[in-house]
């Protein structure tokens, strides 16, 4: 309370940039096992990534512990805008008393998950892009080979103009905006569930960070779609002319998923994303708030 929109425009991105220091080894793992038998039928692919820990494994051996942190300054870049737009959105909608009305809460939480989407997309296509590079013989998905952020973010703009940039947009909106309603619709709800079965002291860490990782399976269960074929928008080779070689769109994208690999295709890398949704959701919220008191 008492912190105007503009302030948590800057709080939110500091306290989601900060949360995304430790849990970026895990999103670098969650694009390997969605990009891992890209439109191939299960059984008939290699899998050099068996499993989150086995994928934290293969990516250490062969690209290193740094390998882990891969498309961290592309990460942060998106954290900070991401979150930036999405807590401004958020708190002006809450000023205006979105939170007054039925639902009111979880659907400034869309809306402002699908403002943050569109701010952030071109840092979230060149971490996919980042991410997803790795030795030949580790590789899933489309290698594009950037050198480093910097470059990537010149090739693709001097290939495809500022369209080219926001490629896969159309499956990040859909993504974030799910996720955030989600969230808030669980979150509180899933905290104040462990508090009454006395699993841990109402206003403990221990219980948000608890309710966290409750209100991830939820979260985890509708997002984890979203995901799959945002990652896939946005890591597919292109024409000249900035049309998707494998997917014309968010639509043909989920169809060609569950025809060739099976529905449970759209499931890939639900363990990470999982593992990710509940520390990273209490650290962005804890370094927001902690941001917040000082």
């Amino acid at each position: 309370g008492g912190v105007p929109p503009a302030m948590d425009l800057v709080l939110g991105a500091a306290g989601g940039c900060m949360a995304c220091v430790l849990t970026n080894p895990l999103e670098v793992v969650k694009t390997r096992l969605q990009l891992q038998g890209e439109l191939r039928a299960p059984g008939s692919h290699p899998r050099p990534y068996r499993g989150v820990l086995r994928a934290v494994g293969a990516v250490c051996r062969h690209d290193g512990l740094r390998g882990l942190q891969q498309g961290l300054a592309a990460g942060l870049l998106y954290q900070g805008l991401m979150n930036g737009g999405r807590f401004y959105c958020f708190s002006a909608a809450e000023a205006q008393g979105w939170g007054r009305y039925p639902g009111g809460t979880v659907a400034a939480g869309a809306v402002a998950g699908a403002v943050g989407a569109v701010v952030g997309s071109p840092a979230y296509l060149v971490k996919t892009h980042l991410q997803a590079q790795t030795k030949s013989a580790v590789a899933v998905g489309h290698q594009h080979n950037h050198e480093n952020i910097t470059s990537a973010f010149k090739n693709i703009y001097k290939q495809h103009g500022v369209a080219g940039l926001w490629r896969g947009v159309t499956g990040a909106v859909p993504r974030v905006a799910v996720g955030s309603a989600a969230q808030l619709a669980t979150f509180t709800s899933a905290k104040d569930w462990v508090c009454q079965h006395k699993w841990f002291a109402e206003g403990s860490w221990s219980a948000v960070l608890a309710g966290g990782m409750v209100s991830g399976v939820a979260v985890a269960v509708t997002m984890t779609p979203f995901d799959v074929v945002s990652t896939r928008l946005y890591n597919q080779p292109v024409h000249p002319d900035g049309r998707g070689k494998l997917y014309r769109g968010f639509l043909d994208c989920v169809r060609q998923i569950a025809s060739k690999e099976g529905p449970l295709g759209l499931y890939k890398g639900i363990g990470a994303v999982y593992l990710r949704l509940g520390p990273h959701t209490v650290l962005s919220l804890f370094f927001w708030d902690e941001l917040r008191k000082m």
